[in-house]
């Protein structure tokens, strides 16, 4: 898995128990990914309330950019709810975002951790 993959991932759930699975984007370095046994991902929510909040990115699923994500329906990646999991918690590669949707994820992960 590379920087920018859309993914989908068993989060654990707060309470301890089994959690469900959900998609992510890997935003963790390329070059970390290959030293270490975890990813640091990016939450995807199909919750669009905070489409325009300058922390999450909007991911149309009608543009060419949105269907090469692998996602079904429009969503929003969230700089504001990051994760470790473990890679091999990964259950399928969905798709991957584009080099314009990731410079865009770095600008939002920079409001979201407060690095403007």
């Amino acid at each position: 898995m590379k920087r920018g993959d859309v993914v989908l991932v068993r989060f654990p759930h707060p309470s301890g128990q089994r959690g469900k699975k959900r998609p992510a984007v890997v935003i963790q370095s390329d070059t970390y990914s290959s030293v270490v046994r975890t990813l640091v991902v990016a939450e995807v929510t199909k919750n669009l309330t905070m489409k325009d909040d300058a922390a999450c990115l909007f991911l149309d699923v009608s543009t060419s950019e949105g269907k090469a994500n692998g996602l079904l329906v429009d969503s929003v990646v969230s700089s504001l709810v990051l994760d470790t999991v473990y890679a091999d918690t990964v259950a399928q590669v969905l798709g991957s975002l584009s080099p314009t949707l990731l410079q865009r994820l770095d600008d939002c992960l920079k409001v979201g951790l407060g690095m403007q």
